[in-house]
């Protein structure tokens, strides 16, 4: 039997936005702490209304209840645009993830991936509008992240333009399905989401009130590291409160001063859990193709946008390919002693 899930009490900081002009030190400061200890944090006062954060859900909603074969005439492809479903297999699981997504992004990655307005007339104005609304909220972090770090306000900013036709920042809207309550527990390799790190600069996470399961896991030290701690702690959120955290890419142009921390998405299994369909929406702050990523003490080699995104999936895939292996080799164990305990009893009948 697998060991019990340990948890602890974290404080995750909520930072606050509000006169942002005239609070900038202030903020930064809270930015970089939170950034420093378990890289994630809660935003309130925002420029982005609870009526809006509704409003995209009823737009991601709208996508998700198409049938599959129309969500099909945009497919997921390597330019990591389009629609899948139980296909996202985690290296910290080897099982697929319980849920289907549509990733979107502002630039001509794009063609071909929008959703015909035959079946949703207003679903690209729509997105389009959210997503420059994120960005812009992006954009006010990014600023002080940077001078957390000492370079130019507008490093970070310069970095993730997306006026420009290889910008690869996403959208991603994501339906986790209903998990039928009385059917009995569920099985071990059964998560919505397995435990991971994201791969981006930042990551904006919109969750509705009610839809609980997201969890954090920190105690990673440096981006190269797959592993990470073994206690963990869910995450509440305010409504109208957007949840922040740091990705593998700003843990690397940081020298790993800010942490990247693993996280997962929990199967429901007790009371107060969320057993019917969960949705949620993640905005990835990811580079240019052609930026250059080196932080400020030289830690890590100097990178393109490209570069980077391209190692981070070979370090995944490798990382799934070592956990398939794994899984291999105790299912082979598992049949050896089967084949003990049946010749056991063979013997026992004879004798």
């Amino acid at each position: 039997m697998p060991a019990a899930t340990k948890y602890a009490e974290r404080s995750i900081p909520r930072i606050s936005l509000a006169d942002f002009p005239n609070r900038i030190d202030e903020i930064t400061t809270q930015l970089v702490h939170a950034a420093e200890t378990d890289g994630f944090f809660s935003l309130t006062d925002t420029e982005i209304s609870i009526d809006e954060i509704e409003a995209i859900f009823r737009t991601s909603e709208s996508f998700f209840n198409l049938p599959d074969d129309v969500k099909a005439t945009v497919p997921f492809t390597y330019r990591n645009v389009g629609w899948e479903k139980k296909s996202q297999i985690r290296p910290s699981t080897g099982f697929p993830d319980q849920k289907e997504s549509y990733q979107l992004q502002f630039g001509t990655n794009m063609t071909d991936k929008w959703i015909s307005p035959a079946h949703l007339p207003s679903f690209q104005d729509d997105a389009k509008a959210f997503m420059r609304k994120a960005q812009s909220l992006s954009e006010k972090l990014m600023l002080c992240l940077a001078r957390g770090l000492g370079f130019p306000d507008d490093y970070f900013i310069k970095a993730h333009d997306i006026s420009r036709p290889d910008c690869q920042s996403v959208l991603r809207l994501l339906h986790y399905f209903a998990v039928d309550r009385s059917a009995g527990p569920l099985p071990e390799t059964f998560y919505r989401a397995g435990a991971h790190a994201d791969w981006d600069l930042l990551t904006l996470l919109f969750q509705r009130p009610g839809q609980s399961g997201l969890e954090i896991c920190p105690g990673r030290e440096a981006v190269t590291n797959f592993g990470m701690g073994d206690t963990w702690t869910k995450i509440d959120f305010a409504p109208g409160d957007i949840v922040r955290n740091i990705g593998d890419l700003l843990m690397s142009w940081s020298d790993d001063r800010f942490k990247s921390t693993f996280h997962r998405v929990k199967a429901p299994s007790e009371e107060g859990d969320s057993f019917g369909p969960r949705y949620s929406i993640a905005f990835f702050n990811q580079p240019c193709t052609d930026c250059e990523i080196q932080g400020p003490r030289g830690k890590y080699p100097k990178v393109t946008g490209a570069e980077f995104t391209k190692a981070a999936m070979e370090r995944n895939f490798a990382a799934l390919t070592a956990k398939k292996e794994e899984m291999g080799r105790k299912e082979h164990v598992a049949g050896q002693v089967l084949r003990w305990v049946w010749s056991r009893k063979c013997l026992e009948g004879i004798g």
